[in-house]
């Protein structure tokens, strides 16, 4: 799966907006600090992070994905982090998974 792959499941099935913008957009704005959302931002850059790419076009596997946020999880646990942000990182792991579930299943029906 594609980084504006996910981008966009991640969009479509969550509440919160992670695309500002296209793709491209998005993620250069979560770069710059300027993404609608700061904690979108920083799941955003991790992401991109962990890719090791700024691209929309950049393959990111589930394993990747889910590591690359590992860190934001555990800054969100602490006491004093605020609890929306704990919340929107896990949303988005099990987000995650579901995505390539979908893609996976997908892959075995076609």
């Amino acid at each position: 799966m594609t980084l504006e792959q996910l981008l966009t499941y991640l969009d479509d099935h969550m509440e919160q907006d992670f695309l500002d913008g296209d793709a491209a957009e998005t993620l250069k704005k979560a770069r710059d600090g300027s993404h609608r959302d700061p904690i979108v931002a920083e799941i955003l850059a991790a992401l991109m992070d962990g890719a090791g790419a700024d691209s929309p076009g950049t393959e990111l596997e589930r394993a990747v994905a889910v590591k690359a946020i590992g860190p934001l999880r555990l800054k969100y646990m602490k006491d004093d982090a605020p609890v929306e942000g704990f919340r929107l990182v896990e949303k988005t792991i099990v987000t995650i998974d579901a995505a390539y579930n979908e893609e996976a299943l997908a892959s075995r029906t076609s």
